[in-house]
């Protein structure tokens, strides 16, 4: 199935503020996809957490998680479900 999507987290840690605003339009160019997304602060430690989920194509999922880990001061790390042929 070449359209077939998959339910996948996408989980950033964010140690740079300067990052902010490019994380942010990024996942904007990514909306149609994203189905939530949580952040939290961590101001104890200077860090930004930051975990999305989208219901997307792998490739797209793919093309997120590296621009974003391509960031300074930006770790960025995919986790996807079984594909429907895997279950």
């Amino acid at each position: 199935m070449e359209n077939e999507t998959r339910v996948a987290t996408i989980a950033m840690i964010i140690d740079s503020d300067e990052s902010i605003s490019q994380v942010n339009s990024i996942l904007h160019q990514y909306n149609t996809y994203i189905i939530g997304r949580m952040g939290i602060p961590y101001r104890e430690r200077g860090l930004n957490i930051i975990n999305i989920v989208m219901d997307a194509p792998a490739d797209a999922i793919s093309a997120l998680s590296g621009k974003l880990g391509r960031l300074k001061g930006v770790t960025s790390k995919a986790v996807y479900s079984k594909s429907r042929s895997e279950v």
